[in-house]
């Protein structure tokens, strides 16, 4: 992880898997399912995607051992399949409803493995930028454990 400021991080990852299959689990909407969410014991209830600019994509996560749920939901702004995804990123909960950040991710193929850069731009202080940052971390290694276990290695 890397920040370039207070409100901005990076995160890259490295999948033993051709770009194409990376960024297919990144944006369907049965895989999200599987994946997305801040840890092993969360689940994804609802995973809609309408995969194109201007389409509008919503993500619901929930922990079952406490009763908390998460929505996120935004808008695709640029999609270069397998290439690159750009989306806003909004939480749709009282406290974070409102703010707008910006999810840009890059898959990078590299001797079919592919190299995933993510940047979260835009949140809304260091305080979340570092909530988001563990979030991110977490998803991604459910990316790799639910999706493409064969263990990929960090970069």
């Amino acid at each position: 992880m890397s920040a370039t400021d207070s409100t901005t991080l990076r995160l890259e990852r490295t999948f033993d898997a051709p770009a194409e299959d990376v960024f297919d689990a990144w944006t369907n909407p049965e895989v999200l399912r599987r994946w997305w969410g801040p840890g092993p014991t969360w689940r994804t209830p609802v995973a809609e995607v309408d995969l194109r600019v201007g389409g509008r994509y919503r993500l619901s996560m929930e922990d079952p051992d406490v009763g908390t749920s998460l929505t996120v939901t935004g808008e695709y702004r640029e999609v270069r399949r397998p290439e690159r995804l750009v989306y806003s990123w909004s939480w749709e909960e009282d406290g974070h409803a409102g703010h707008e950040s910006t999810v840009t991710v890059e898959f990078v193929e590299r001797d079919e493995r592919t190299i995933v850069l993510l940047e979260h731009s835009g949140l809304e202080s260091q305080e979340s930028r570092e909530r988001h940052e563990q979030g991110w971390a977490a998803c991604l290694e459910l990316f790799a454990a639910r999706v493409f276990a064969e263990a990929p290695q960090l970069s």
